[in-house]
């Protein structure tokens, strides 16, 4: 089982950052693809961006490419999520998911989610 923790999230005027925190429990953590998901009010969980295991280059959404950066810390057990240039259509509970297969990730399927956290952007 593995836990997933995110952080980070708040309230940030249009044009401006945050970065999102997911700390795992799991001691195998390179064992898992992450991925950062989004899901504003009355729409369907989004996917934004995914990294392998052993880290690499990650794969972005077209609506957050440029903007957003994920990243991984391997010996933190953590990924995160630097936003950028944040825009009120940002608005949204931020989840991180873990799965074994990186590619699942894409279609929003993973074998673990995060609580979320809340990001509002204000115009």
């Amino acid at each position: 089982q593995v836990q997933l923790v995110e952080s980070g999230g708040g309230l940030v005027q249009a044009g401006g950052s945050l970065r999102l925190s997911c700390a795992a429990s799991e001691r195998t953590f390179t064992s898992y693809a992450m991925g950062w998901f989004r899901q504003a009010p009355e729409k369907e969980r989004e996917f934004l961006a995914a990294i392998r295991g052993g880290g690499g280059t990650p794969r972005y959404a077209d609506s957050v490419k440029g903007r957003f950066t994920m990243s991984r810390d391997n010996n933190k057990n953590t990924v995160y999520l630097q936003m950028d240039s944040l825009k009120p259509e940002d608005t949204a509970i931020y989840y991180c998911a873990a799965s074994i297969n990186y590619y699942s990730l894409y279609s929003s399927t993973a074998d673990y989610w995060g609580q979320g956290t809340q990001v509002t952007v204000s115009s």
